[in-house]
């Protein structure tokens, strides 16, 4: 099985040697690596440069198209050069040689479209990030890692059928993309992945978690943080767009205010202050606004 590593870079020097190091011994040697950059301005692309393996294919944006387009355009290349399933994997992380042989096996032996690993943090290395995930229809189906932060005491060492899994490390056939299309340009960064499976898992799709393979993640090494400004705006502009987009805007009445109510509550708990509040709230018409352009096309 011929397989494409699409990975998007932006600003990537601090990591994107050791994951280099640790993709191109893969003991499954059948691979493409799309190393897409989103305009990095240090010296990712010339520490990449420094890898003459034949493998690699480098798309350099002269500007940033955001996460889930660049993905993309890693996803058109790969099934053009006859690529039988898409990894994407982000650039932050470290792996074993046996990770792509594991998830790749795991497609035919689990008879699903897509497999995932275990997440353990890099620094943290007995702590989980993600074991698979879910959606949860008490948040307006927002995804859910299992796990997350856990201690990793065997818990999660079954392999078994999830409706979820981040994008940090997610391996797909090609069918899918004929199925359902690619990632969604609109969410920019954030909740793409989580989109992309909620899409799937409504056409049918299956993903197989795979404990059998690991992977560490330097989480949020590249964006700042979950409560970084950056962060906060995204992550809740688009879970205001993903409610609207695959919910629909009747039952978005229902879960919209009850998202609202909870961002009111954390205020008045002081577990964010005024600013946060505020920036919360701009997002939330924001998420809105993308909303309705995207009924306009």
């Amino acid at each position: 099985m011929k397989i494409a590593a699409v990975t998007v870079t932006y600003n990537s020097s601090g990591v994107i040697e050791g994951f280099l190091d640790s993709m191109l011994p893969q003991t499954h040697a059948d691979f493409l690596l799309y190393i897409v950059d989103n305009t990095s301005s240090d010296n990712t692309l010339e520490r990449v440069s420094r890898y003459s393996d034949p493998r690699l294919r480098v798309i350099a944006n002269q500007t940033n198209v955001g996460f889930a387009e660049a993905t993309n355009q890693g996803i058109r290349a790969a099934l053009a050069e006859g690529c039988d399933a898409v990894l994407f994997v982000n650039n932050d992380t470290e792996f074993g040689p046996l990770l792509i042989e594991k998830l790749v096996t795991g497609l035919d032996e689990f008879l699903c479209d897509m497999t995932a690993p275990k997440i353990l943090y890099y620094d943290r290395q007995q702590t989980i990030w993600s074991a698979g995930g879910g959606f949860n229809s008490l948040k307006g189906y927002a995804g859910f890692h299992f796990g997350l932060d856990e201690l990793d005491v065997g818990q999660f060492d079954e392999p078994r059928l999830v409706e979820h899994a981040p994008a940090c490390c997610l391996l797909v056939r090609k069918q899918v993309f004929e199925r359902i299309g690619l990632m969604d340009p609109r969410y920019f960064v954030y909740l793409d992945d989580t989109d992309f499976c909620y899409r799937a898992s409504r056409a049918g799709s299956k993903i197989a978690y795979l404990p059998g393979a690991t992977l560490f993640h330097k989480a949020s090494a590249l964006t700042g943080g979950p409560e970084s400004k950056f962060s906060v705006r995204f992550r809740t502009r688009n879970q205001v767009y993903f409610m609207l987009k695959n919910l629909g805007f009747w039952r978005g009445l229902f879960y919209l205010p009850a998202f609202e109510l909870y961002q009111l509550i954390k205020l008045i708990s002081r577990k964010i202050d005024l600013p946060g509040f505020a920036l919360r709230q701009k997002a939330f018409v924001e998420g809105f606004r993308v909303w309705i352009e995207s009924t306009r096309h």
